[in-house]
């Protein structure tokens, strides 16, 4: 209770917004009927796609390059979150010398050293979050391609063992995707996080602007356009 009275009104309001936002933004997405029309659910439709077609082709040098791309993605990004991590711990230790610079600027910012701390303290944790996400899908693209090397060979495509192994590496492969994209997301949120820095009013702007960003890349982007069966020809 006591860590509340560091915090003014406001910020509480602003931090609800934020952890509102992102729960409700996730919550859509993956479990409700709205993220069904999304680019990332049209994207798990072409990876099933992908899944089938690879089972009736006798060479899978392509796949295993693809797959080595993926892999190489979520690697790059779980890097990312660990320096990140460091340089969000970084300035909880340094506190005081942030504060001091901070001072000299003409955007007004919080001055008390709890509140500054606490802040920064949550900044790590997202991004600790952002990279066990990312960390935990490469592992799992790892997995996808283990499932491709023991994909059967395509004289075998019409069998019972090759349709469950089909549906099983497509379930991997779309569990990989999804933690791939929650650690995305979070990224993107941290974004909008650190508005907070600077004024509880910047955070609640910034966290409309991130999941503006964001819906409209998933629901009104040329990507999703791209997709859809009744776009006209170039």
């Amino acid at each position: 209770m006591a860590m509340l009275g560091w915090f003014d009104p406001l910020d509480l309001v602003a931090i609800s917004v934020f952890v509102l936002a992102w729960t409700s933004y996730a919550v859509a997405m993956e479990w409700t009927r709205l993220g069904r029309g999304a680019l990332n659910a049209r994207m798990d439709e072409e990876r099933a796609v992908w899944m089938r077609r690879m089972l009736r082709r006798e060479s899978r040098i392509v796949d295993t390059q693809i797959m080595a791309a993926l892999q190489n993605g979520a690697a790059f990004f779980a890097s990312t979150s660990l320096l990140a991590i460091g340089g969000a711990l970084t300035v909880v230790r340094s506190t005081d010398q942030v504060a001091s610079i901070l001072s000299t600027l003409p955007v007004s910012m919080p001055s008390a050293r709890e509140l500054w701390e606490v802040k920064s303290v949550g900044l790590t944790v997202i991004f600790v979050y952002t990279f066990y996400k990312f960390a935990w899908s490469y592992r799992l693209f790892n997995y996808v391609a283990i499932m491709l090397g023991a994909t059967p060979p395509a004289a075998e495509q019409g069998s019972e063992e090759a349709e469950r192994h089909v549906r099983r590496t497509t379930r991997l492969f779309r569990s990989a995707a999804m933690h791939f994209n929650r650690g995305q997301r979070a990224l993107f949120f941290a974004l909008a996080y650190l508005g907070w820095f600077i004024g509880p009013w910047v955070l609640i702007a910034s966290t409309a602007a991130v999941v503006f960003v964001v819906w409209h890349r998933q629901f009104a982007s040329d990507s999703l356009r791209a997709l859809r069966d009744d776009q006209p020809p170039d």
